[in-house]
């Protein structure tokens, strides 16, 4: 793998957004003018949501836990990050396990993160069962040429080389090869352009109606989301489990020759932590989806997933990531505690057993 940061771009801030690339919420509202309507009508139309948008995106919504987390529950006041937007939830909780979101709802570039959906969509069309490999995909000439570019994170793979879905899947989550992200989408629908029309409609169908993405790599600073939806994201595609068992490995073997390739996401040597994904850039700043498996009052098991966004944006990639992991550490830590002091009966409002 090239040693360059992850995903490496180019100095630089993301450009104006187009219409084109508005939240799907906004996409959908203004299809909904009429042929007849004048160009006048649109701009004036689309120009009132984007007000009306604009005010309301520093609060989180009340289905995302409110800011902060609801009072009580077990994502409240939790050690949330001085910049940037978080979100954390709990499973087996009921309410008080329900989200916590902190920080602006407002969609920012998310690097790498972007990996989880275009593993997500891969996997929904091509399903993995159990230790099975998938489907041999063979490595064209366009992924091996983009090996070695000295701009992006990419892994060395070989022209015509026929590697296994798993063993892709794997290239692309665990060192964060952008050239095996692009690889896996024109294999999965033929052009990236086709497959990332398929992530936006999976980011639709889970109701991540401020998500938009422009590349299955990351690598575009187009590509935009806010810590509540990829949490929706991260909740759905860690119910599948060979993507849990991809993003859990420290380590997966070279494509080329015979060494192996660190997972980027160090967060992995915390105790419980089985994931997710690391994203790093410049316009976006340290980015980190995760989950940690946490054990309650009554030593039962619970998933607690979370994600990190826009960490010391503008700064290097590498800084970035950093402040990602120490925001998320903390994260994992308060919420190891809390969980350990809850008994889950009383947290849902079930009726305690005693002995």
């Amino acid at each position: 793998m090239r040693p360059v940061p992850e995903p490496g771009e180019r100095d630089g801030s993301p450009a104006p957004p187009s219409a084109s690339r508005l939240p799907h919420s906004l996409r959908r509202r203004s299809a909904l003018l009429g042929a007849g309507a004048t160009a006048l009508l649109t701009l004036v139309t689309l120009g009132s949501v984007l007000v009306a948008r604009g005010a309301a995106d520093d609060a989180p919504s009340a289905a995302d836990g409110g800011p902060g987390g609801r009072p009580g529950s077990l994502t409240a006041s939790l050690p949330w990050p001085d910049e940037g937007q978080a979100a954390v939830l709990v499973e087996g909780f009921g309410p008080r396990g329900a989200p916590g979101v902190h920080g602006p709802r407002r969609p920012v570039p998310i690097a790498s993160v972007t990996k989880v959906m275009t593993a997500y969509v891969v996997l929904r069309d091509h399903p993995l069962r159990g230790d099975a490999s998938g489907p041999l995909v063979t490595v064209d000439e366009q992924a091996a040429n983009e090996s070695f570019s000295g701009t992006e994170s990419t892994v060395e793979v070989r022209q015509g080389r026929r590697l296994s879905q798993r063993r892709l899947l794997e290239l692309m989550l665990v060192p964060s090869g952008n050239n095996i992200a692009r690889l896996l989408a024109r294999w999965d629908a033929g052009s990236q352009e086709a497959f990332v029309a398929r992530m936006n409609r999976a980011a639709d169908d889970l109701g991540m109606d401020d998500t938009t993405y422009t590349g299955a790599s990351g690598i575009e600073p187009t590509t935009t989301s806010t810590a509540a939806d990829q949490l929706k994201l991260a909740r759905q595609v860690m119910r599948d489990d060979v993507f849990r068992s991809v993003v859990s490995l420290p380590r997966t073997a070279a494509a080329v020759g015979s060494g192996t390739i660190p997972n980027s996401n160090e967060l992995l040597n915390t105790p419980g932590v089985t994931g997710i994904k690391t994203g790093s850039s410049t316009p976006a700043g340290g980015a980190l989806m995760w989950a940690v498996d946490v054990a309650d009052r009554n030593g039962r098991r619970h998933l607690a997933l979370g994600v990190v966004l826009h960490q010391r944006a503008g700064t290097s990639p590498q800084e970035g990531l950093r402040t990602a992991f120490d925001s998320s550490r903390r994260l994992v830590e308060e919420v190891r505690h809390r969980v350990a002091a809850t008994d889950p009966a009383a947290a849902s409002g079930a009726p305690s057993r005693t002995r």
